[in-house]
């Protein structure tokens, strides 16, 4: 009697401490562990995201994830069930900027990349990158092409990409390193349905050409915001924004699990600060704030609040009304010209209804967080309030007159005493620890110095989703193309051009380009409190022994 050995995991590749890459031989060795982690979770289970090649599990903490590790190298596979599912049509424009290059890499005239394309069944193997995007793999690889050699800052929305064996629509106007070649107006990507994502996992695709792109309602991309915001909308209690500043964004601590839909967990920057602010005022750790940038955002309130401001150290100035009376009441008094104070920093105080609050630019530092009693009472998205740059989930940037109503998440009768918060980076370099791999094999002992010798430079390019970084590029000692997988917050990805981008809170949650180290969960506030023009200098800190070497051991067929 004849036995088929059980399909294992290959390999476990430690992403920092807070998650592990699982290495499988193939594509339906790698829907087939998803399945079985969507239907049994390990203990300590956050988030699942398969790619080309791999599985990355998310766990709650660094215990659990280590635990998961060695879980995962256990787990013989269970076979994958397929599913029936119908056709997607996907009219699109042929006219991509990258489509003449394509049809040099290929071999093939324009005219023939148009037919291969179109000339296929595509199924969708796996969602990531942003919320709607589906790596389809075609019938044949005629139109298997290489990534960019630099990622392009901005693909616009409803883009027809090629990328290594897969083709995809970007749903939203993102960065992207993909090969483009044409243009479609289909909603990939849309809130209001009840499968907000046109296309998942197992779907069957047919693209087919057409001369213009025809476009049924609001924008397909996603550029404009889902939710646009109430300038002029009264509340009883609330901000009125006088002065968003470069951008105000309002954050909680995020949103988990949806790692499958393409969805990031966004969130505030520095969380410490957010917990911070949140716990000043007697709200719950997750209440939503407003994330401010740089200095410049000026509220008044409607109603009297209590406010706390954490963060980037600055002057808090407030404002009172001139009808106010001398006593400091609206009730009475002789009339004044208006009158000034400042506030302090990481400490609650009373904003009077009427009076206007400004944060002044940095001392040092970057972002600061604004927290109001009762927290900023925005609709939830996929179970938060946060915005997230990278799909255009969640609340628009705020704007001149908008008025912020507020909640009910307190958590305590009173308000918190004032804190001490920790020094913020400076003029000077900025220290983070970085924890080798899962790519790192993809680099020599000489790249890992340079990455760690040199000060890297953070340019204006930078954003919250990745801070793009200048220096000596590093040198990859591969040749070839990464399959997509799995990243997180923390990831230095290194495309072929060598300069580093440290993915932050709205990344993309899949990558092609190697990850050749992980900053530490515990640096990623201090990260994002460096400005643009500040400077890094990362340190290699490797893990414990016994959790490197779990995960990189293969198993026994």
């Amino acid at each position: 009697m004849q036995t088929t050995t059980a399909q294992r995991v290959r390999s476990v590749r430690p992403v920092g401490t807070r998650a592990v890459l699982a290495e499988l031989d193939s594509l339906q060795d790698v829907l087939a562990l998803q399945d079985m982690l969507y239907k049994s979770p390990l203990p300590g289970q956050v988030d699942v995201l398969a790619a080309a090649e791999t599985v990355m599990v998310v766990g709650e903490s660094a215990a659990a994830t280590r635990a998961i590790g060695s879980r995962l190298l256990e787990l013989e596979l269970a076979p994958l069930i397929a599913s029936d599912s119908g056709l997607v049509v996907i009219d699109t424009v042929y006219d991509g900027d990258d489509l003449a290059d394509v049809a040099e890499l290929t071999g093939l005239s324009v005219d023939g990349v148009v037919a291969a394309h179109t000339g296929q069944i595509w199924t969708v193997a796996f969602a990531g990158f942003a919320p709607g995007f589906g790596y389809m793999v075609g019938e044949n690889e005629a139109l298997t092409v290489p990534r960019r050699s630099s990622p392009r800052t901005a693909v616009p929305a409803g883009s027809v990409a090629l990328g290594g064996q897969y083709s995809a629509v970007y749903p939203r106007r993102s960065p992207g390193g993909w090969q483009l070649i044409g243009r479609t107006g289909a909603r990939m990507w849309d809130l209001d349905r009840s499968q907000p994502a046109l296309v998942r996992p197992g779907d069957r695709v047919k693209y087919r050409a057409v001369r213009e792109v025809l476009t049924a309602g609001a924008s397909s991309s996603g550029d404009s915001p889902a939710r646009e915001p109430e300038k002029d909308h009264h509340v009883e209690s609330g901000l009125r924004i006088l002065n968003p500043g470069a951008q105000s964004l309002i954050q909680d601590l995020g949103r988990r699990g949806f790692g499958p839909l393409g969805v990031s967990a966004a969130g505030a920057l520095d969380r410490a600060s957010l917990r911070r602010a949140n716990r000043l005022v007697g709200n719950t750790s997750s209440a939503a704030a407003v994330e401010s940038v740089n200095g410049g955002l000026t509220v008044e309130a409607e109603g009297d609040q209590v406010i706390a401001v954490t963060g980037a150290p600055t002057t808090l100035t407030i404002e009172s009304p001139s009808w106010f009376g001398s006593d400091g009441g609206s009730d009475g008094g002789d009339i004044h010209p208006s009158a000034k104070r400042t506030a302090p920093m990481a400490a609650p105080f009373a904003l009077l209804d009427g009076e206007v609050l400004t944060l002044g630019a940095p001392e040092s530092g970057f972002r600061n967080y604004v927290a109001i009693r009762g927290g900023v009472d925005v609709p939830e998205v996929l179970g938060s309030r946060s915005a997230d740059t990278m799909s255009g989930i969640g609340p628009a940037p705020l704007v001149t007159r908008q008025v912020l109503a507020v909640g009910n998440s307190t958590v305590s009768t009173a308000v918190g005493s004032p804190e001490l918060q920790p020094d913020f980076p400076g003029v000077g370099v900025t220290v983070l620890e970085v924890i080798p791999g899962p790519r790192a094999d993809w680099f020599d002992r000489e790249a890992l110095d340079s990455l760690c010798y040199q000060e890297w430079l953070v340019t204006p390019q930078s954003n919250r989703v990745g801070m793009r970084l200048d220096g000596t590029p590093l040198k990859r000692t591969r040749e070839g193309e990464l399959p997509s997988e799995g990243t997180m917050a923390g990831a230095l990805q290194i495309p072929p051009a060598g300069l580093p981008v440290l993915f932050l809170a709205d990344h993309p949650i899949t990558g092609g380009y190697p990850v050749i180290g992980v900053v530490r969960d515990e640096h990623l506030d201090l990260a994002a409190q460096i400005p643009i023009g500040g400077k890094i200098r990362f340190r290699l800190v490797p893990d414990s022994p016994e959790f490197t070497t779990t995960f990189t051991k293969t198993p026994e067929k």
